[in-house]
């Protein structure tokens, strides 16, 4: 498809990232970049379909074996695959094997769509990332691979220093802001031709340094409501998306809903 095409739909699949924790509404769903742009898409073509696969928690594996089939069924325009981070955060993790259900889930969709959009995914700046980082980075050598070889469109959110920003991220440290969902949907927007609307790279202004109490308070909240749950998670093999359903499982005209 020719870059800055009318694109008539959108599927959407992964994990948490792409189901839209933490863009919260009010009625407690999720919105996130997906939604952002596929509401965007929909304002310039009448009729336009949308649906959003990704449920938190997702592992590559789950997400070739649960989403990717569905997905390439679908025949979208524009697919976006983003999985395999919430791999790399396990204490272990066989990245051949990741390596392996990536190239599956590519294989199947870059057929299947007129363009199949990968990421590699930012990551907030702390001792987390400096951890993972050379997993993630051998992750996103997979991802550049498979979109030279797949003719796919990568957006590297990883090398956007504003998206490394910690106020970026909502208290559980591990989900973008309402403000960094609003910044990868016009970093996406943008990797499918559209003219910009603004820019998505611009760093957040300065900001005072917390103060020690401020800080330990934050470590403190972020240890009791995410940290522990998420360990025991990890320990118990439970996921967060265990028995949860897509919130748009079929490619039906979009609607945005409301703030």
């Amino acid at each position: 498809m020719e870059m800055n095409a009318s694109y008539t739909s959108l599927v959407a699949v992964g994990d948490s990232f792409t189901e839209g924790m933490s863009d919260a509404l009010p009625d407690g769903s999720y919105r996130g970049w997906a939604d952002l742009l596929a509401a965007r898409l929909a304002e310039r073509t009448p009729g336009f379909r949308y649906a959003n696969l990704a449920v938190r928690g997702k592992l590559i594996g789950q997400i070739v074996d649960e989403q990717v089939p569905l997905a390439a069924a679908m025949q979208a325009d524009v697919v976006t695959l983003v999985g395999g981070l919430n791999d790399t955060l396990r204490p272990k993790v066989d990245m051949g094997r990741v390596r392996d259900k990536l190239t599956e889930a590519v294989e199947q969709l870059a057929p299947s769509c007129k363009q199949l959009v990968l990421m590699r995914s930012p990551g907030r700046n702390g001792p987390v990332m400096k951890r993972f980082r050379p997993r993630m980075e051998e992750l996103f050598a997979v991802v550049d691979e498979l979109a030279a070889k797949h003719d796919a469109v990568v957006v590297d959110l990883y090398g956007a220093a504003a998206l490394g920003d910690q106020r970026m991220w909502s208290v559980d440290r591990l989900h973008l802001t309402p403000e960094g969902h609003r910044r990868v949907a016009e970093a996406v927007w943008q990797s499918l031709g559209m003219d910009a609307v603004d820019d998505w790279l611009t760093p957040l202004p300065a900001a005072a340094p917390l103060g020690w109490t401020a800080r330990r308070t934050g470590d403190l909240r972020f240890a009791r409501e995410h940290l522990v749950p998420w360990v025991g998670r990890r320990i118990t093999g439970k996921s967060s998306g265990d028995g949860r359903p897509a919130k748009r499982p079929e490619l039906l005209p979009f609607e945005a809903p409301r703030d």
